[in-house]
């Protein structure tokens, strides 16, 4: 997936703390949006999951997993924030 290059490529550094909190906003909402409107045989449907190796899942796994991983990668930013 190339997450490891994604951090160089895309400038991970550079870019304005500001923006990337207003595109992390944005894109939650997009995610909650969508989740919230499956309605329960969506649950169920299947996707072609290709991390760590291709397997198929339901669309729960993907949001169950998806959450844990907002979660994870929240923490890891909050730890970068200054302390007040």
């Amino acid at each position: 997936m190339g997450r490891d290059e994604r951090v160089e490529h895309d400038g991970y550094l550079a870019q304005d703390p500001l923006d990337v909190a207003r595109q992390l906003n944005d894109a939650a909402a997009l995610l909650a949006n969508v989740l919230n409107r499956l309605d329960p045989t969506d649950w169920s449907r299947t996707v072609m999951y290709n991390y760590p190796k291709q397997l198929e899942r339901t669309l729960k796994w993907v949001a169950v997993h998806t959450e844990h991983e907002i979660q994870h990668h929240l923490h890891d930013i909050e730890a970068q924030l200054p302390r007040p």
